[in-house]
C-alpha cells in the first residue's frame, strides 16, 4: 500500500493517528476477540508495517512543508540553478512499504534538476532504499538470490525482484577497497608473529565470465555422451578465486610429540598450538594470484611497517603462489619463511603408504607415524629415499608405485619449505587450516550452490559481502558506505557545501 492519509487538519501526523486508532479499535472489537494468538500477530505484523510507513509518510510531508528555499545553488561544475520549484515528488521502496519524498526542484534548463533536501535525507539514485539495499546485502551473501528475495519479502511484506536484488547486493560492496584502506591497524605485542597465507578455489562461471584460457577450453570441449557426463567431461567452467589471509599468533613452542603423541604420557603432555588473533581475510575473483597476494603483503605492511617483527608465509604447496610470496617479500625487503601445510604432506603419505599396504591394513598407519616424524624431525629427503627405496625394494611397477613417487618427488622439492624443526620450536604454525576454513565458508558454503552460474559482478560482490562478515566489520563498513553514498550520489553535485546536515 503506498500513497497518503489525510488526518485532521493542522496536524501533520493526523494520517498515523487515524490508522492507529482504526488498528485499536479493530483489537476492542469481535473479530479480532474470535482470533488465536497466532491469527493476531498476522494481523498485526502488515498493521504495524503499515503503521509504520505512513509515520514516514506523514514525516517525509512534514519536511517538505518546513523545507525553506535556498539563495543561490551552483552544481558542480559552477553552473548557477536559478529556478525553484516546489512540489517535486520521487517514489522510494523502504522496509515499511513505498512512500513519495517532496521537495523542491532547482532549475536550469537542458540541465538535471538538483534537489539539496535528498542530500539531508541521502536518498538513493535507485528507488529502493538503504534499509533494502542492507537487507538485500545481508541475505545475499548468506544464501542465493532468490532466497534473498523470499526474506525479504518475509521480513518487511515488500516485493523486490532478483534482478533488483543482485544490483542492490553489486552496490552494496562497492566502498569495499576504500574501508579497509582506511581503518587502523590492531594492537599486538612486539614478540606476536605477523602470518600470512593464501590458496585459491574455483567458482562455476558464466561464460562470458572465465578467463580467457578457460573460455577457449570451454568452446572447444564436446560431450560424447547426450544425457550425461563421460570420464574427463566438465559440466561447468571454473574461475578461480584467490583467497588471502593475515593474522596474528602469539609464539607457542611445540616438539614432534605435540603434533605426534605416540604414548598416553605424551598425549597428556601436549603443549597447546598458537591461536590465530586479528584475522584479516580478503577473497576475489576478479583479481589475480598475484594482485591478491599483493593486497595481503600491504595488509602486513600496515600491521607491521617497519618489519619489525616476524613475518611467516603458510602455503599448501602451490608453486605459483610460493612464487608470488617469494616476489612481493623481494620487492618490500622483507624476511618472509615460507612454511608447507603439514598435514598435506601427511596427505601424501598416506597415498604412498596405499602402495605398500592393502587398504585398511594397521600396519600403514604405524608406518605413516614413523615417516611424518622423521619429516617433522627435519628428515623429509632421507624419508623420500626410504620411500623410493621400498617401492623398488618390494618390485613395484610404474603404475603401482606412481603415489609413492609422487610422494618422494613432493617431499625432496618442497624440502625448503619442510624445516618444522625452526618452526615448532619458534611457536609458528604448521597447518593452513585459517585459509582452508576460509576458502570453504566464503567460496564453497555460497559459492558452490547447486546449479548456481555466476556472473562477474555478480561473484565478486557477494565475496566481498561474505568477507566484511567474516572480519566483523560489516556493520561498520555499512556505516562508511552509506556516507560515501552521500559524498558521490548528492555532495559531488555542487560546488559549495549547500546540503543542509541534521542538528
Amino acid at each position: 500500500m503506498s500513497g497518503r492519509l489525510d488526518g485532521p487538519s493542522g496536524d501533520p501526523f493526523g494520517g498515523s493517528r487515524d490508522r492507529f486508532e482504526r488498528t485499536l479499535a479493530w483489537l476492542d472489537g469481535a473479530e479480532a476477540g474470535g482470533l488465536s494468538h497466532g491469527e493476531l500477530e498476522a494481523r498485526l505484523q502488515v498493521d504495524a508495517r503499515e503503521l509504520f510507513r505512513q509515520l514516514l509518510q506523514d514525516h517525509l510531508d512534514l519536511r517538505a512543508q518546513r523545507e525553506t528555499r535556498l539563495q543561490a545553488v551552483v552544481d558542480a561544475e559552477g553552473v548557477p540553478r536559478g529556478t525553484a520549484e516546489a512540489g517535486h515528488e520521487r517514489a522510494l521502496g523502504t522496509v515499511f512499504g513505498a512512500v513519495e519524498v517532496t521537495r523542491i526542484a532547482y532549475r536550469k534548463p537542458g540541465l538535471p534538476n538538483l534537489h539539496p533536501a535528498d542530500g539531508l535525507l541521502n536518498l538513493p539514485t535507485e528507488r529502493h532504499s538503504h534499509g533494502l539495499r542492507r537487507l538485500a546485502a545481508i541475505e545475499s551473501s548468506r544464501g542465493s538470490f532468490e532466497g534473498a528475495v523470499e526474506a525479504i519479502c518475509r521480513g518487511t511484506g515488500q516485493q523486490v525482484g532478483k534482478r533488483q536484488v543482485e544490483a542492490l547486493t553489486q552496490r552494496a560492496a562497492s566502498d569495499f577497497g576504500a574501508f579497509y584502506a582506511r581503518r587502523p591497524p590492531p594492537a599486538t605485542a612486539p614478540d606476536d608473529v605477523l602470518v600470512i597465507s593464501c590458496d585459491g578455489k574455483g567458482i562455476v562461471m558464466r561464460a562470458n565470465a572465465l578467463r580467457p584460457p578457460t573460455a577457449a577450453a570451454a568452446a572447444r570441449a564436446t560431450a560424447k555422451l547426450a544425457t550425461r557426463l563421460s570420464r574427463g567431461e566438465k559440466r561447468g567452467r571454473k574461475r578461480m578465486a584467490e583467497v588471502g589471509a593475515v593474522y596474528d599468533i602469539s609464539p607457542a613452542p611445540r616438539t614432534s610429540a605435540d603434533i605426534l603423541p605416540t604414548t598416553e604420557d605424551e598425549r597428556a603432555d601436549t603443549a597447546p598450538g598458537p591461536t590465530a588473533q586479528n584475522r584479516w581475510l580478503l577473497a576475489s575473483v576478479v583479481e589475480d594470484a598475484q594482485t591478491v597476494v599483493g593486497q595481503i603483503f600491504d595488509e602486513a605492511d600496515r600491521r607491521d611497517p617497519d618489519h619489525g617483527r616476524t613475518w611467516v608465509a603458510l602455503v599448501d604447496g602451490n608453486n605459483h603462489q610460493i612464487d608470488r610470496i617469494k616476489g612481493e617479500a623481494r620487492s618490500r625487503k622483507v624476511a618472509v619463511p615460507i612454511v608447507v601445510d603439514f598435514i598435506h604432506v601427511l596427505e601424501y603419505l598416506w597415498r604412498a603408504a596405499w602402495c605398500f599396504y592393502l587398504e585398511g591394513d594397521p600396519d600403514a598407519e604405524g608406518w605413516v607415524r614413523r615417516q611424518a616424524l622423521a619429516v617433522l624431525a627435519g628428515r623429509a629427503t632421507r624419508v623420500a629415499g626410504v620411500i623410493r627405496r621400498k617401492a623398488t625394494h618390494d618390485g613395484l611397477d610404474r603404475a603401482r608405485r606412481a603415489n609413492a613417487d609422487a610422494c618422494a618427488s613432493y617431499l625432496v622439492n618442497k624440502r625448503a619449505y619442510l624445516d618444522y624443526p625452526t618452526a615448532l620450536g619458534r611457536g609458528w604454525l604448521i597447518a593452513t587450516g585459517v585459509i582452508e576454513g576460509a576458502c570453504r565458508h566464503l567460496i564453497k558454503d555460497r559459492m558452490d550452490l547447486t546449479g548456481a552460474r555466476w556472473g562477474l559482478e555478480g561473484a565478486e560482490a557477494v565475496l566481498k559481502l561474505r568477507v566484511l562478515c567474516s572480519n566483523g566489520d560489516f556493520d561498520d563498513y555499512w556505516r562508511f558506505h552509506i556516507e560515501q553514498e552521500r559524498q558521490r550520489v548528492h555532495e559531488a553535485r555542487y560546488a559549495d557545501n549547500v546540503i543542509p546536515r541534521a542538528a
